[in-house]
């Protein structure tokens, strides 16, 4: 597997919405595990395709040793709870940065695996925020933008100052 090349904040492409995938082949596949060691090499716990400029709507998650990696196809939000929960986030595309996002705390959403077959599924607590996030960023919206504009202006300066 490859360690692909990551693209960074303020990369237009982590703006633009990804298209639908449509082929399911051992392309995808290759290309889905080497998100999965270049999600590991970042360290991160999730990255989409446009994370390496790819604007194609995949996404891998690791959340836990017992959970393994998993691989979502042109996922979906379905519904959410009206109940909200905060909780940090970050994007391998802008290391180091972080602050609190407030996200539902449940949502139900459907995907297709590796192999294009349809799943629906329900997911809560660090579950539910990780693939709202990676959701998120596959419809152009970049983790910053869920953020007050003071909240927002503060952790890019922050970013900024420390990448130099």
């Amino acid at each position: 597997m490859t360690v692909l090349p990551l693209v960074k904040y303020p990369d237009p492409r982590l703006s633009q919405p990804c298209d639908a995938v449509t082929t399911f082949d051992d392309e995808l596949s290759r290309f889905a595990h080497d998100l999965l060691d270049t999600m590991r090499a970042a360290p991160g716990v999730g990255i989409t395709a446009a994370h390496v400029g790819v604007l194609q709507r995949l996404v891998v998650l690791e959340l836990s040793a017992e959970m393994g990696p998993r691989f979502y196809v042109n996922p979906e939000l379905l519904d959410a709870s009206a109940q909200i929960m905060r909780h940090m986030e970050g994007s391998v595309s802008m290391p180091g940065a972080t602050e609190e996002v407030e996200r539902p705390r449940r949502i139900r959403f459907r995907y297709q695996d590796l192999k294009g077959e349809a799943h629906e599924e329900e997911a809560q607590d660090f579950y539910a925020i990780c693939m709202q996030h990676e959701i998120d960023q596959l419809d152009g919206i970049f983790w910053l933008k869920r953020l007050s504009r003071l909240k927002r202006d503060r952790v890019i300066r922050k970013w900024e100052k420390g990448k130099s």
